[in-house]
C-alpha cells in the first residue's frame, strides 16, 4: 500500500531543515548558496493586488520578496508557497535557438525558491527548493525538485542517514571489489589509483576520508541552475545541480546528478535521456535515449543513440553511442559506436575503439562475476570479437575477428592477434601496425590531439604511439621474441642444451640480426604464457618485427637526444651531449588516467596519502599538474636511456662521427615512416576491390577525396622536411659535411 500522509497546507514550503543549529533559520544554507547580491524587498499593496488579479496565489504574501525592478504584470497564474525571492522582471523576451519566450513566471507552482534577473519560467508543474540564475529559461517541465538530503551525485551520506544509502561506483569488476565513491571533480587518475591496491586497507580508508572531507553532511542544500541555462520539455529533474549555459531538452528523468557547464564549455542533454546518480563534466553531449546510472562522464565526452552506461567512468574526449558499458573504468579518447558492442568489467587505458559485435565480458569462467580485463592504450578489437575474462593486452593490440575462448595475456604491443582454426593455434604478429598500417597508427595519434577539446590541456594526456609505457613494452617484447626464436632454433637443430634466459636472448638476437626473414620464417616460433590453453601460440613475422621494434626504439631515443640539443649552438652541442646523465629511477611508468607518471612518483604519492601528508583530493590534482610540468623532461630522460640501451652505447660518450651516423640512420627511419604512412593509405586507392564500387576514378575521388589532398599525409611530409632542415642545420653547426 502506498503511504500517503495528510499534512497541514501551511507546512508546504517550510521545515526543509529539521533540528536547526542554534541561532540559524531554515534558510541559512540557502543564503550562503545564493551569491547574486540582489537586495530584496517586500511587495507593495498595489503589487499584491496586481498579482491576485493575474490569478496568482500565495500562502503568505509577506514571504514573496522581490527586487526593486520587479514587474508584477509578468507573473501570472502561479501558486507560491514558502519563502520565494524574485529578481528583476522586465517586459522583454528571451530567445535561444528557435525558442522565444517572454520574461516572467507563468502557470507554475513555486515552492521556496530564488530567481535571478529576467528569468522565463513557463508551465513548471512543480518547482521546489531551487536557486535559479539570471536569464534562465525553463518551460514545460513536470517536476523540478530538490530534497533536503540531496548529494547531487556525490558518494556521500548526510547527517542521520544510514550507510546503505551511499552511492558507490563499482568499477573494473562486477563483484564490487574495486568500488569507489564518485565525486564532482573526480578524474580518471583518481579512479585508477583508488581501484588499485585493494589489499592496502589504510590507503583505501584514506580515499574514503578524502572524499567525505570534500563535502559537509548538513541537510538543507538547495539545487542550483546557473545563468543562461535553458530547460525545456523535460519530465523529472530531481536533486540536480546545473552549471551555467547548459541546455536540457526533452529528458525523461535526471535524478541525483551534477551537470557541469560553463560559457566556454556548454553541456547539452537531449531527448529521452534518463540519468541517475552521476556526475557530468563540462562540455558534454548526451542525446537520444541515453540510460546512465551510477556514472561519471568526464569533460567533453559524449553519450548518444541509446547507449547504456552503468557503474562506469568515461574519461575526457570520449564517445559512446548505441552500445552497453558496465562496470568499466575508461581513460581518455575512447570510441564505441555500435549497438551490438558490449563492454563489461574492464580497465580501458585510452585511445581505444570497440568495434561492432565485440563482446568484452559476456562470459565468466568462474563461479562468480569477478572477471576483469585490462587493455593498454590503443586497444582495438575487430568486428565480432569475443574475449574471455581475465585478460591483459599490451598497448596498441589489434584483435582479429573471432572468438577467443581462453584467457589471454598479450605482452607484445602493436600486435595483431588472430586464431588459426585449421591448426588450432593462437597467432601473434608483433609490430603489425608498423609493418602494415602505419597510416592508421600515426593518424590516430594525431587525431586524438586534434580532438582534445579541453581549454586547459593540463594534465598532459599522452597520445603518441611511442611513449614510456609502449616503449618499455617494446624493450621487453624484443627479449620475448629473441627467446622464442632461440628456442625454435634449438628445437629445429635438436639441441637439448638448457640455456639460461640471458644466453637465449643473446642467441635469439644473433639469429634475428644475421639471418634473413625467409630463414627465420622457416622456424616454428612459439610463445609461452600468452593463452590459458593447451594449444600453441605461434609468433609470425619475427625478423621483421624485431627490426622495426629496434628502429622505433632508436627513433624514440633520437627524438629525445635532438630535443636536448635543439637550441644549442656550435661546441655547446657536444658539451650538452657529454653532460647527459640518465636517471634510471624514472624508467618504470604508470598510466594514471591517461597521464604517464614514473612509478616511483606514484608510489611516493600513495605513501604520503597513507601518512596524512596529502589530505585533500585537490592536493592529488596538484600532483598531476606538477607531474605534467616534469613530464617532457622525464620522457626525454627515458628516451635517452632507451637510446643507450638500443645502441649499446653510452650516449654521453659518443663522438661527432657517431652522432653523424646516428643522424643518418634517424633520417632513413623518418623517411621510411613517412613513406609507409603514404603507402598504407594509398592501398585504399589502388585496391581493385576498393575501387569496384565506383564508376570510375573520378567518382571515387569525388566520394572519398583525392589522396593528394589528404591533410594528414601533407602534414607528415612537411614535418619530415622540417626534420631534414633541422638536421642539416645541426650538421653545419658541427661542421659535418
Amino acid at each position: 500500500m502506498n503511504i500517503i500522509k495528510k499534512l497541514p497546507i501551511n507546512e508546504l514550503g517550510y521545515g526543509f531543515i529539521k533540528n536547526l543549529p542554534k541561532g540559524k533559520d531554515e534558510y541559512y544554507l540557502r543564503n550562503q548558496q545564493n551569491r547574486s547580491g540582489t537586495k530584496h524587498r517586500s511587495l507593495t499593496a498595489l503589487e499584491i493586488e496586481i498579482l491576485v488579479r493575474n490569478r496568482n496565489t500565495s500562502d503568505d504574501w509577506s514571504k514573496l520578496l522581490v527586487s526593486e525592478a520587479f514587474n508584477p504584470e509578468l507573473v501570472k497564474n502561479c501558486s507560491f508557497f514558502g519563502l520565494v525571492r524574485i529578481g528583476n522582471l522586465e517586459r522583454t523576451c528571451l530567445s535561444f535557438s528557435d525558442l522565444v519566450v517572454p520574461v516572467g513566471i507563468y502557470n507554475s507552482t513555486i515552492i521556496s525558491a530564488d530567481f535571478g534577473n529576467n528569468v522565463a519560467i513557463h508551465n513548471v508543474n512543480y518547482l521546489s527548493h531551487y536557486i535559479i540564475g539570471d536569464e534562465v529559461i525553463i518551460t514545460n517541465v513536470n517536476e523540478l525538485v530538490t530534497t533536503n538530503h540531496t548529494k547531487f551525485g556525490n558518494g556521500i551520506i548526510k547527517k542521520g542517514e544510514d550507510e546503505s544509502v551511499r552511492i558507490w561506483m563499482e568499477l573494473c569488476n562486477e563483484n564490487t571489489g574495486r568500488k569507489v565513491l564518485p565525486f564532482n571533480g573526480m578524474t580518471a587518475g583518481d579512479a585508477y589509483l583508488w581501484t588499485r591496491n585493494r589489499h592496502d586497507d589504510t590507503l583505501q580508508q584514506k580515499f574514503i576520508e578524502l572524499t567525505e572531507k570534500r563535502f559537509d553532511n548538513k541537510l538543507g542544500y538547495y539545487g542550483k541552475i546557473g545563468d543562461r541555462t535553458v530547460i525545456k520539455n523535460c519530465k523529472i529533474i530531481k536533486d540536480v545541480w546545473i552549471g551555467s549555459d547548459a541546455y536540457l531538452k526533452g529528458a525523461n528523468k535526471i535524478k541525483n546528478v551534477t551537470i557541469n557547464s560553463a560559457p566556454e564549455a556548454r553541456t547539452q542533454i537531449g531527448e529521452g535521456c534518463e540519468l541517475v546518480n552521476g556526475i557530468i563534466g563540462y562540455g558534454c553531449r548526451i542525446f537520444y535515449g541515453i540510460k546512465a546510472v551510477r556514472f561519471i562522464l568526464s569533460d567533453y565526452s559524449q553519450l548518444k543513440y541509446g547507449a547504456r552506461l552503468i557503474n562506469s567512468f568515461l574519461g575526457p574526449n570520449a564517445t559512446i553511442s548505441c552500445c552497453e558499458v558496465l562496470n568499466s573504468l575508461i581513460f581518455p579518447a575512447h570510441e564505441q559506436h555500435h549497438n551490438n558492442s558490449f563492454l563489461c568489467a574492464a580497465l580501458v587505458m585510452g585511445q581505444s575503439n570497440i568495434a561492432a559485435g565485440a563482446t568484452i565480458g559476456s562470459n565468466h569462467n568462474s563461479r562468480g562475476a569477478d572477471g576483469e580485463v585490462i587493455m593498454g592504450r590503443g586497444f582495438w578489437p575487430g568486428l565480432c570479437v569475443s574475449i574471455k575474462h581475465n585478460s591483459i593486452f599490451a598497448s596498441f593490440t589489434l584483435l582479429n575477428k573471432g572468438d577467443y575462448n581462453y584467457e589471454l595475456n598479450i605482452p607484445i604491443p602493436f600486435s595483431l592477434v588472430s586464431n588459426d582454426p585449421v591448426k588450432d593455434e593462437l597467432i601473434i604478429m608483433p609490430g603489425y601496425w608498423f609493418l602494415y598500417n602505419f597510416y592508421a597508427l600515426a593518424r590516430n595519434a594525431w587525431k586524438y590531439v586534434d580532438r582534445d577539446k579541453r581549454i586547459n590541456k593540463s594534465p598532459i594526456f599522452e597520445y603518441a604511439y611511442l611513449a614510456p609505457d609502449s616503449v618499455n613494452e617494446l624493450i621487453h617484447s624484443r627479449k620475448l621474441i629473441a627467446i622464442a626464436v632461440a628456442k625454435a632454433h634449438l628445437a629445429k637443430e635438436k639441441k637439448t642444451a638448457q640455456l639460461n634466459e640471458e644466453k637465449l636472448v643473446l642467441l635469439g638476437d644473433k639469429l634475428l640480426t644475421t639471418k634473413t626473414s625467409r630463414e627465420i620464417a622457416k622456424l616454428d616460433v612459439f610463445a609461452e604464457g600468452f593463452e590459458n590453453s593447451k594449444r600453441k601460440t605461434r609468433l609470425i613475422k619475427c625478423r621483421e618485427a624485431y627490426q622495426v621494434f629496434d628502429d622505433m626504439l632508436f627513433m624514440y631515443g633520437m627524438d629525445g637526444l635532438l630535443n636536448c640539443i635543439q637550441d644549442k649552438q656550435g661546441k655547446a652541442i657536444m658539451s650538452t651531449i657529454k653532460s647527459i646523465n640518465t636517471n634510471e629511477n624514472d624508467l618504470e611508468w604508470f598510466n594514471v588516467g591517461g597521464q604517464l607518471i614514473p612509478q616511483k612518483n606514484v608510489k611516493a604519492l600513495l605513501n604520503k596519502i597513507k601518512a596524512d601528508k596529502v589530505t585533500e583530493w585537490d592536493q592529488i590534482h596538484e600532483f598531476y599538474e606538477n607531474a605534467s610540468l616534469k613530464y617532457e623532461k622525464q620522457k626525454t630522460n627515458h628516451a635517452l636511456y632507451t637510446l643507450g640501451l638500443v645502441t649499446k652505447t653510452m650516449v654521453n660518450a659518443i663522438s661527432v662521427k657517431q652522432l653523424n651516423e646516428w643522424l643518418d640512420r634517424y633520417i632513413l627511419i623518418q623517411q621510411h615512416t613517412t613513406k609507409s604512412i603514404q603507402q598504407t593509405r594509398a592501398k585504399d586507392y589502388s585496391n581493385e576491390f576498393r575501387k569496384m564500387v565506383y564508376l570510375n576514378e573520378e567518382e571515387m575521388k569525388a566520394v572519398v577525396g583525392d589522396i593528394k589532398d589528404n591533410g594528414f599525409i601533407k602534414e607528415n611530409a612537411v614535418a619530415l622536411n622540417n626534420i631534414e632542415l633541422g638536421i642539416n642545420s645541426l650538421r653545419s653547426q658541427l661542421k659535418i659535411k
